[in-house]
């Protein structure tokens, strides 16, 4: 990977004009809930708002779901305005960023446009997409200013657990750094759900949404869970970049909080249906190989025999299906199959993409 600043995304245009099909596998999130389905009254919604440093009903909600004081809260425009938030309050130019290898391409856009220097370390699927401490620890130095994963693991879905994220905090505390763990899919969980990295030291970070577990990618409700004086940086940030939060989406956004446990079960029951599918798929496919969460809304198969590419193409021209590309995850004979979306067009993609297999295969 070269060191360059760069100023966009390779992932984001491709996903908003290219991902979108018939039969779309390449969302990554629940299925979006509908206006009615919020069951939520007009007049409960206004324009304008007291919410220059945050809507206090909306802090105090997050506050008391995650159990952190205000001041650990910074909302902002989806965890990937949180994730630049975080990024750009600890980086300057030249900084140096350590981002786990396959990941989520704009994570690594967000540092390169900073002007970080950007080095990787492995999740290698043999090892089930494990972060290994060690690994990490190889990679850090007194230059790293920030570590950044997901967890869940995008693409893969793999969890990473309290016990390797401390060992990942305490590598990145000896060198004097902070460690960013993008949490959007953590809540897919459900019951088995951690509490949020935040709460394992001073040097985690933790960001997450309502969009991608929840099906609310509309309010555009993301937030940071960081330390006091880190998330006085980010607010004065954001002044640059937002100004300020769009009220009527703070007071959905409250009411989404406060009707949470009714969402949680629609997400997880359409979870439910949907891995139900995911799994009588695999079992019948010998020419994928596929890391097996228990959690997520996501897989990303290994296609054992042609090109990926190849793939993508036919099932977008042939079989009006789409799929994410393992070139945006740095892993080009992978690709990203997401299964949060509605039940009907899962199983109906999942067949053409079974489809596109066999005729790759008869290629060959």
């Amino acid at each position: 990977m070269t060191q360059e600043r760069i100023k966009n995304s390779d992932y984001m245009p491709w996903a908003k004009t290219q991902a979108h099909a018939r039969f779309n596998l390449a969302t990554s999130g629940v299925a979006n809930m509908t206006w009615r389905e919020l069951s939520i009254e007009l007049d409960a919604i206004e324009i304008t708002g007291d919410g220059f440093y945050g809507y206090p009903p909306l802090i105090h909600a997050l506050a008391a779901r995650y159990r952190v004081a205000p001041e650990n809260i910074v909302t902002a425009h989806g965890a990937s305005m949180a994730n630049h938030l975080a990024m750009a309050a600890l980086l300057d130019p030249g900084d140096r960023v350590l981002i786990e290898h396959p990941t989520y391409e704009p994570l690594v856009a967000t540092a390169r446009y900073l002007g970080a220097r950007v080095e990787t370390f492995e999740r290698r699927a043999d090892a089930g997409f494990a972060i290994d401490p060690a690994e990490v620890e190889r990679r850090v130095d007194e230059r790293t200013r920030l570590v950044i994963i997901t967890n869940l693991h995008n693409p893969s879905s793999a969890f990473t657990d309290a016990a390797t994220l401390k060992e990942v905090g305490r590598i990145a505390r000896r060198a004097g750094a902070y460690v960013i763990v993008d949490e959007v899919y953590l809540e897919t969980m459900f019951d088995c759900a951690p509490d949020p990295a935040f709460h394992l030291g001073p040097e985690f970070i933790s960001t997450n949404s309502l969009t991608k577990v929840y099906g609310l990618s509309g309010l555009r409700c993301g937030w940071a869970l960081a330390p006091a004086d880190v998330a006085r940086k980010m607010w004065l940030l954001h002044d640059l970049f937002g100004v300020i939060m769009a009220h009527p989406a703070e007071r959905l956004s409250v009411a989404a909080l406060a009707d949470i446990e009714r969402i949680t079960n629609r997400a997880r029951a359409l979870l439910e249906r949907n891995r139900a599918l995911l799994d009588a798929f695999l079992r019948a496919r010998s020419d994928i190989e596929v890391v097996r969460a228990p959690f997520g809304t996501t897989i990303f198969p290994r296609l054992k025999g042609g090109r990926v590419e190849e793939l993508c193409r036919l099932l977008r021209e042939k079989y009006e299906t789409t799929v994410v590309p393992g070139r945006f995850f740095g892993l080009e004979d992978h690709f990203r199959v997401g299964i949060g979306g509605d039940t009907q067009t899962l199983a109906a993609g999942l067949e053409r993409l079974g489809r596109a297999l066999d005729e790759l295969a008869a290629r060959r």
